[in-house]
């Protein structure tokens, strides 16, 4: 089998011809293979290793986030052209033993109210992941890759580049091209796009469906797709709201297929995902017993905004922050319960004007051994 080894020991600034962590044109793939064939492709953690098990909320203000989300690739697929969809099926996802979630502040839904840091320390083993610092808590794996893009062109790149700097002139939350901590340096870190968000060309979806067993399709917009992956999540909620899942370092492996000519011929550019198994054990993605509440587009004066899809997700998680405390775990402790484990859902968006959104726990998560 095919395979880009790496030195978790080390940050990916140490090993620049394993991966990237900006998207550029002109990164040179660190791999070559043929439609059909396998690669092993082992990642970092989407810290770069910054968190280790010694590591506490003191050390948050050291951290380098320009080094976030150390991508191990890109693969030249042999074959694949501008205007072809490339499938990517993950034949495995092996997780490493250790994880983190965390708090940071600035960062996740509820940025403006969550402020304090926060850690989590994981231990996986037997396919659970448990925790010192959230106590009666487990829960249950279902590794997935977070980010899984292919390359942009000179064209998209500057494009993207422009619309998200119109975001930031708006007074939205964007990230621009930032040189510091960029892999590769130079030309393409200086202009590369940061990782943070999903694009056209995939990106950091953090869809927890794309479990072992499922297919990934992307279109191609440079010569031989230029695939790469980081971001390995052990288990997560739908929605990952305080910014974090439990995150891992992995190794994915992934097999190529081509579609010739489909991404010209297809009326859109977004991702498609399928999968022909359960992503997870159906107990875990259909939970015989859980715990259930809404949130609807209503603020805190008691004022509707109608169809404020982002307020009833907001109020949603706050809702569920609320039982969770009910049952004595503290407000940072429940919002990271929620990013790892609670699923949003959209329950309707018809009811106007008051879209409804559900936040559900499954109770498993707190059974013993």
């Amino acid at each position: 089998m095919h395979a880009i080894r790496i030195d978790r020991g080390k940050p990916l600034c140490d090993e620049p011809t394993c991966g990237h962590n900006r998207y550029h044109p002109d990164i040179a793939p660190a791999a070559e293979v043929a439609e059909g064939e396998e690669i092993a492709l082992e990642t970092r953690d989407a810290l770069d290793g910054q968190i280790t098990p010694t590591t506490t909320t003191a050390d948050f203000a050291s951290l380098n986030s320009g080094a976030v989300h150390p991508l191990t690739g890109p693969v030249f697929v042999k074959g694949a052209q501008p205007g072809d969809m490339l499938e990517i099926e993950f034949t495995d996802i092996i997780p490493q033993p250790t994880a983190f979630s965390a708090i940071m502040p600035g960062l996740g839904f509820l940025r403006d109210v969550m402020t304090q840091p926060y850690l989590v320390h994981w231990q996986i083993k037997d396919n659970w992941a448990t925790s010192e610092q959230l106590p009666g808590v487990r829960i249950p794996g279902a590794p997935f890759m977070g980010v899984s893009a292919v390359a942009p062109t000179a064209e998209q790149l500057a494009a993207w580049t422009a619309r998200e700097q119109r975001v930031i002139d708006a007074g939205g939350f964007a990230l621009p091209p930032d040189p510091n901590g960029a892999v590769p340096a130079g030309p393409c870190g200086l202009t590369g796009l940061r990782t943070l968000p999903p694009r056209e060309n995939g990106g950091n979806f953090d869809v927890k469906q794309l479990t072992k067993g499922a297919k990934l399709f992307l279109p191609v917009f440079k010569e031989g797709a230029l695939f790469s992956t980081g971001d390995g999540h052990f288990a997560q909620g739908d929605g990952e709201v305080c910014v974090t899942a439990v995150e891992m370092g992995a190794t994915a492996v992934v097999r190529f297929k081509l579609h010739k000519g489909l991404a010209n011929r297809r009326k859109f550019a977004a991702p498609v995902f399928s999968r022909t198994t359960y992503f997870t054990d159906p107990r875990f993605a259909a939970p015989e017993r859980f715990l259930g509440v809404m949130g609807m587009p209503i603020n805190a004066g008691g004022e509707i905004e109608a169809e404020n899809l982002t307020l009833a997700c907001r109020n949603a998680v706050l809702n569920m922050m609320e039982l969770l405390q009910e049952r004595g775990f503290s407000r940072e402790q429940a919002y990271v319960i929620c990013s790892v484990a609670v699923d949003l859902r959209i329950s309707n968006v018809v009811d106007v004007p008051n879209y409804v959104v559900s936040a559900l726990l499954p109770e498993s998560i707190f059974d013993g051994d």
